[in-house]
């Protein structure tokens, strides 16, 4: 019997789909909080400087894959691995949530500043003259980095987790996002 790629979720295993989206999110993750961590860190050096340059294009990015990422998971409903607990299944919600929300913050303060936003080239917004909406800007020092922090929070939450079933004895909690079949 040939063993074909399985693109789509299973109950046993996430599909090639979800676990591509599942591991690119989480390099432009790192790389995002890598240059939040350089801003908030090293403010003004070259390190800053390059990294800080990539992030709002690095938070488009994880916009648009988090949306293909909620599409492919309400086109894979009813047939995705089940979760381990009901704590998983609230914690997997609050990462989704915050995985919208902290771009969209994000988006709304870019807009709200007046500044035109191009990222990889795509003119997204053209920007406006005369005064920034205060209440759309104000968003990012009150909400945007907070959320962000607690986003990356959650992530080493997720993470621990994971690595907690697994040395648990629950190998196939790994297993289904790193696409290895049972044994």
């Amino acid at each position: 019997m040939q063993n074909t790629p399985q693109t789509r979720d299973s109950a046993l295993r996430y599909g090639s789909i979800t676990r591509t989206l599942h591991w690119l999110m989480a390099v432009v993750f790192v790389w995002q909080f890598t240059s939040a961590a350089a801003h908030l860190l090293a403010e003004d050096s070259p390190l800053d400087e390059f990294m800080w340059s990539t992030h709002k294009t690095s938070g488009f990015l994880l916009m648009v894959l988090i949306v293909l990422r909620v599409l492919w998971a309400l086109a894979n409903t009813g047939r995705r691995p089940p979760s381990v607990s009901a704590l998983a299944r609230l914690g997997h919600a609050c990462l989704y949530l915050l995985m919208i929300a902290v771009p969209l913050v994000a988006l709304i303060r870019q807009f709200g500043s007046g500044r035109a936003f191009s990222p990889f080239g795509i003119p997204l917004m053209p920007g406006f003259e005369g005064d920034k909406i205060e209440w759309m800007t104000d968003l990012r020092s009150n909400f945007h980095s907070l959320l962000g922090w607690l986003l990356l929070a959650l992530i080493i939450g997720h993470i621990v987790a994971a690595f907690w079933h697994h040395l648990a004895g629950d190998k196939n909690v790994m297993r289904r996002i790193i696409g290895t079949p049972r044994h």
